[in-house]
């Protein structure tokens, strides 16, 4: 018989086993809770990622509806963007579907490469704040670059190429630096945005480079816009068309030429009447329309804003300093083809005229004479005896066109009636500043009034007629041609002694010989300068 094993052996052997079976189960537990910590963890970190991404899809597809619904409002109010003041022939009105097309698209990558730069910028704080003093890996952005250069004695600048935003109500241009180039404290100024720094009637424009905690902040783009703008003032001395060249269309030439049109016009103070007057010119420029900043209420973002205008004199043009070289003559055919104007090839009208005609120019043989046009001012340095001096012209052997220019003239027409002319004659002043349609070899004869004003003479319209190929005939008149001598007498300093005038200041010689003076020509006097300018037609 087997005998039956004993309770205490039973026992001892059965006591190894359950040790064993306990600490299995100890290890077994202890993996149990560790897996299940790891993917509790795991699932929060998804949780939190998965949450930012669908925040940063929501907040950009909001943000593109908002813009669709502000650009839509905008092109229905027009912005006052001249949609009813269409030019035949011109672009003024050309749509930016591709702007339109592509702002969806635009607006979604702005909004993520911000989220995806503030990412980076909260991680370099965070980095700062735990103590990380590696300087390898810790950047705290170059200081910024100046985007303004008020170094032009004529003119100030400012010119971003980036992240650039405009805010018109506030004449404010930010520009949000790339996240590398922020820096602790960002940069300010506030500008004329216009060729005159110191003309007082021109408000200024504020600039700010944003610095790295502004750009987290940055007001958001309410329209994206895929071509640059310009940032320039209409006011000032416009109203003048020697001013209207020399302080906004020249400059606004020199600054925006370049771009072919591809540019678009942010103008504060805006004139409806410059706007209408040099329509022509501005739609050239630009084919876009052009926004009255001063009521624009939204964000508008371009890649490149200009603010101010380039200047390098008055009425002038400094080829080396344009981007390709552009000359005043340059600007008499660029102006000369935008009204649609004879091309240069041709020669002044009254040779074009008698090309095939034989005699004489006066021969009596129905050769048409050259025609001077007469340029009367309305209110001061005009000529008061017009019917004398137009009688005188005629007797010279011109045909003669007496005109006296009001600001609501239409160019059109206007340049088509200065082109058909051999001479432009009137007395310094804005009038002369028609001699852009005149062409090549072409006369101008400007009448210089009394008080030693020959300078002022040529550095206004003679150097610039040199330049465009245009003839430059000067009279001066003498103390007695001026109604100042009738006003005050041969012994006033004003009549006798126009230094002693000048000496004093700008403004006493602005009084007498600007704004007080008239012209009487004594055509007996003036005479052989008619001949001499006969002569110089006909070389």
């Amino acid at each position: 018989m087997t005998a039956d094993p004993s309770p205490s052996s039973s026992s001892a052997a059965a006591a190894p086993s359950v040790k064993g079976v306990a600490r299995a189960l100890s290890q077994h537990h202890r993996a149990v809770v560790g897996f299940l910590f790891g993917f509790f963890v795991i699932l929060v970190l998804y949780t939190t990622a998965s949450g930012q991404f669908g925040t940063t899809n929501t907040i950009g597809a909001v943000h593109d509806m908002e813009n669709g619904k502000k650009d839509e409002a905008a092109k229905t109010m027009g912005q006052v963007r001249i949609e009813d003041k269409n030019v035949p022939g011109t672009e003024m009105n050309k749509t930016t579907d591709n702007v339109q097309t592509n702002r969806t698209d635009l607006s979604s990558q702005t909004v993520n490469e911000a989220s995806d730069r503030m990412e980076e910028e909260l991680i370099r704080q965070e980095l700062g704040q735990d103590g990380d003093k590696n300087e390898s890996n810790v950047k705290h952005g170059a200081p910024p670059k100046p985007v303004c250069d008020l170094s032009d004695p004529r003119y100030d600048i400012c010119e971003i190429s980036g992240d650039a935003r405009a805010i018109g109500v506030n004449r404010t241009i930010l520009y949000v630096p790339p996240t590398a180039e922020r820096g602790a404290d960002g940069q300010e100024w506030a500008i004329k945005d216009q060729s005159r720094k110191y003309l007082e009637y021109i408000e200024k424009v504020k600039v700010k480079t944003l610095s790295a905690a502004e750009s987290l902040v940055a007001p958001e783009c309410t329209s994206q816009h895929a071509v640059p703008a310009v940032v320039f003032a209409m006011n000032g001395l416009t109203s003048n068309p020697w001013h209207d060249f020399s302080d906004v269309i020249v400059p606004l030439f020199i600054t925006a030429r370049a771009y072919d049109g591809e540019v678009q016009f942010l103008v504060t103070d805006l004139q409806p009447w410059f706007v209408d007057k040099y329509r022509l010119i501005l739609a050239n420029l630009s084919r876009y329309d052009i926004v009255d900043f001063n009521k624009d209420a939204g964000v508008r973002c371009h890649p490149r804003i200009v603010v101010g205008l380039r200047s390098h004199r008055d009425l002038g043009i400094d080829p080396a300093r344009t981007p390709r070289n552009y000359t005043l003559l340059d600007f008499r055919m660029y102006i000369r083809d935008i009204f649609s104007l004879p091309p240069d090839g041709l020669g002044i009208p009254y040779k074009e005229a008698n090309k095939n005609a034989s005699g004489g120019v006066d021969g009596g043989t129905g050769k048409r004479k050259p025609r001077l046009m007469l340029i009367n001012r309305g209110r001061n340095r005009k000529f008061v005896n017009i019917p004398e001096i137009s009688a005188a012209v005629q007797a010279a052997g011109f045909e003669v066109v007496v005109v006296e220019p009001r600001r609501d003239l239409r160019l059109e027409e206007f340049s088509k009636a200065v082109d058909s002319c051999d001479v432009l004659m009137g007395a310094h002043g804005a009038g002369l500043t028609n001699f852009f349609f005149l062409r090549t070899d072409a006369a101008m004869l400007q009448v210089v009034p009394w008080g030693h004003m020959e300078h002022s003479a040529m550095i206004f319209y003679g150097v610039q007629a040199k330049e465009m190929r245009l003839r430059d005939v000067e009279y001066s008149i003498t103390a007695e041609e001026s109604t100042l001598y009738e006003k005050y007498g041969k012994d006033h300093p004003a009549v006798s002694d126009p230094e002693s005038i000048h000496k004093q200041g700008w403004q006493l010689g602005m009084k007498y010989y600007w704004l007080e003076q008239d012209i009487r020509l004594n055509v007996t006097r003036f005479a052989p300068t008619l001949h001499q300018v006969l002569r110089t037609l006909q070389e």
